[in-house]
């Protein structure tokens, strides 16, 4: 537990010196409406292969889920009968 506690104070500790070497925001920054790398992988049309891909493992996800609720609602049902 002593080990635990200290590793998280380390850990909260290097995250606070992280914090203070931030980039000064100028007004620059405030007018720029360029994304580089979308627009990068836009124009090589790589763009639509990663949206599908996202696209492919969302669906994964959601079949994964509703099978798992139907294995569940059955178990529920047996567990009921009995």
């Amino acid at each position: 537990m002593k080990k635990f506690v200290l590793f998280l104070l380390m850990s909260m500790s290097l995250v606070a010196v992280q914090a203070q070497e931030k980039i000064a925001v100028t007004a620059a920054d405030y007018s720029n409406n360029e994304v580089e790398m979308a627009d990068l992988m836009r124009s090589e049309g790589k763009i639509y292969v990663l949206v599908g891909v996202i696209v492919m493992i969302f669906i994964g996800l959601l079949a994964y889920v509703i099978q798992t609720d139907r294995r569940v609602s059955k178990l529920e049902k047996v567990g009921q009968t009995k």
